[in-house]
């Protein structure tokens, strides 16, 4: 028993960390900016990207790096450009039911 409640809390403690990374990743407001720009446009090349969020094109990288590196936004490169855009099933995941059980479990 005392073995299946380790497993358990060991289970929670590594899905706490895959959100926490999610989130701190979105708790950003040029990131968020960033998606709302995605939203809106769809996919976007980060030399149209970047006028639209008055940033040079390193510093969007950046913030571009850490959407992806969690998932939040996909690359597509077509020659010397790369393309982003907002990964809708990471998204979803996000507000998803799994994430509510863990705060809500009447809803589960």
């Amino acid at each position: 028993m005392k073995s299946e409640m380790t497993n358990q809390n060991q289970s929670t403690d590594e899905l706490f960390e895959h959100y926490e990374g999610k989130f701190k990743a979105i708790a950003d407001k040029k990131r968020l900016q960033i998606m709302n720009i995605l939203t809106q446009n769809g996919s976007m090349c980060v030399c149209d990207l970047a006028p639209l969020m008055e940033m040079s094109q390193s510093k969007l990288s950046y913030h571009l790096k850490i959407l992806l590196d969690a998932n939040i936004i996909k690359k597509e490169t077509k020659g010397t450009w790369s393309f982003y855009e907002l990964n809708q099933e990471e998204l979803n995941h996000l507000l998803s039911s799994e994430l509510c059980c863990l705060f809500k479990p009447t809803c589960c």
